[in-house]
């Protein structure tokens, strides 16, 4: 949907991804790293959407930071915009992918009906911003999300001596945001 409203879908992706971490700051190979695309097309868009005041951009020694412009008036209507064309799945996919988590899965009951009123997550990360970006998403979308957070290494660790629970969580039922298992 936001591919055919913004024309491009490098666009639509960086929005996703800037409107959902509002607080961050991103440097264009990062951006084209965490969305999977060429850094020359996210620079040109980048580019566009800072001469439409929707980003604004900083120096910080030789590297160029991106970040919303959280001061536009049109940032609460796309915000809401995206939120609402990416659906939970997407938003949670794009805020844990800044986060730089490996792994995320949602399982539990929200896998067989999406209006269960919670979500419970599984989320390999060394990261220790999750929970932050976690609770904005909770108070957009009304849901309690239950974190499952593990280390790389404790994520490794248990796989590898095939352990009871976590062997159970990964075979169960779930929805792949991102990451293998």
């Amino acid at each position: 949907m936001l591919e055919k409203l913004f024309t491009s879908g490098i666009r639509a992706d960086i929005m996703s991804l800037l409107f959902n971490n509002p607080e961050e700051k991103f440097y264009v190979r990062e951006i084209a790293r965490l969305i999977n695309k060429n850094p020359s097309g996210v620079k040109r868009e980048l580019d566009k959407l800072k001469l439409m005041d929707l980003v604004t951009s900083e120096r910080e020694g030789n590297l160029k930071y991106f970040k919303v412009n959280r001061n536009s008036p049109l940032f609460p209507e796309l915000k809401g915009l995206i939120a609402k064309s990416l659906g939970l799945p997407g938003a949670l996919k794009s805020v844990l992918k800044a986060s730089e988590a490996k792994t995320a899965f949602i399982y539990g009951p929200y896998v067989k009906k999406a209006n269960a009123p919670s979500i419970d997550l599984f989320v390999v990360s060394d990261s220790n911003h999750i929970k932050k970006a976690l609770d904005e998403i909770e108070k957009r979308f009304g849901r309690k999300i239950r974190l499952t957070l593990m280390s790389i290494s404790e994520y490794k660790d248990k796989k590898k001596n095939s352990e009871r629970m976590l062997t159970k969580l990964l075979n169960t039922k779930k929805v792949l945001l991102f990451g293998r298992l």
